[in-house]
């Protein structure tokens, strides 16, 4: 694997590897040594032009576990601020020896450039981009998926036959792009739920089912409910009426939670809007898998940065050095 930029463009049998080589991750950490030596002489640089917390930790974490040198770059209070354009950001690493960059950029098709400019040679993973993509949280998903409906049956198995359901701003959101694309990959259904006003103008080319009422999308059945922050920061208009309109038409509340069917499981990518999307009765129950996607984050980014950096080893190079 050269770069990690979408999930349009990965193979079932890529992400499958992706998600495979995950579980081996995962089975490291329950260790009481939980480090692995696999990358150890490699750069891996966290590229922040955007703030996020959740992701950055997890990016840094998967890759100290790894063995990996890791270097944090904020673009507040750096010379991005004062003006460096990403071409010479990039030629810097460059020169510092980089081997992966983990970008997240407000400007979609960002990490892309930074792949294909020549500017680099490292390894590019995207960490998000503007509304366009957010490829590792949807394997994180689809791999959080697998997990609770597989256990440790899970490896080389897809998600055919099941129905996931995202809802909420979809206008916005990187993370529901990258799931329509790699759900609908490993074989899933998958319906969105919004209001009209946070649906983009044309969802036809997507691989999804579009549905403007909850309950409806609830009555059939899904096995995953995912639900989507409201990205304020994100809206410069009306999108909805009122906050408290939206948390009565669109949030998971305590009967919404109620009336899903048995083994239906609750997800949330966070950081969590309590009592906005989603309520505490939903968050906190047996349901949610939102710590647990948290964990597996870690677990999935430490495969996307062992297949980036060591992608010329066989899979079986992956179980021996997780054992």
């Amino acid at each position: 694997m050269r770069h990690l930029l979408d999930t349009a463009s990965l193979d079932r049998a890529e992400a499958l590897r992706i998600l495979d080589v995950a579980e081996d991750m995962r089975d490291t950490q329950s260790r009481e040594v939980r480090k692995l030596p696999t990358l150890r002489g490699k750069t891996v640089v966290n590229l922040f032009f955007e703030d996020s917390t959740r992701t950055r930790i997890s990016f840094e974490a998967a890759a100290k576990r790894l063995s990996a040198d890791v270097i944090n770059f904020s673009a507040k209070g750096s010379s991005v601020s004062k003006g460096e354009s990403l071409q010479d950001t990039a030629q810097t690493l460059q020169a510092m020896g980089a081997d992966a960059v983990v970008i997240r950029h407000g400007a979609s098709g960002a990490p892309h450039t930074l792949a294909t400019s020549g500017w680099i040679t490292a390894g590019v993973i995207n960490a998000g981009d503007g509304t366009h993509e957010h490829p590792t949280q949807a394997l994180l998903d689809a791999f959080t998926i697998r997990k609770r409906a597989f256990g440790d049956d899970s490896r080389g198995r897809d998600l055919a036959g099941m129905h996931v359901a995202i809802v909420g701003d979809i206008l916005h959101s990187r993370v529901a792009r990258s799931n329509v694309w790699l759900l609908t990959l490993l074989g899933a259904r998958v319906t969105l739920v919004a209001p009209p006003t946070l649906v983009p103008q044309d969802v036809s080319a997507w691989p999804a089912r579009v549905v403007y009422d909850l309950d409806e999308a609830i009555a059939a059945a899904p096995d995953a409910v995912m639900m989507l922050r409201i990205q304020l920061e994100r809206m410069n208009a009306a999108y909805f009426p009122t906050e408290r309109e939206y948390s009565r038409r669109w949030g998971l509340d305590a009967e919404r939670l109620a009336a899903l069917p048995d083994g239906s499981i609750v997800m949330h990518p966070g950081p969590m809007n309590r009592g906005l999307e989603i309520s505490a009765d939903a968050a906190d129950s047996p349901r949610s898998t939102v710590l647990e996607q948290v964990a597996n984050g870690v677990s999935v980014r430490m495969a996307a940065l062992y297949l980036l950096l060591a992608g010329e080893r066989t899979d079986t190079n992956a179980e021996e050095d997780a054992r």
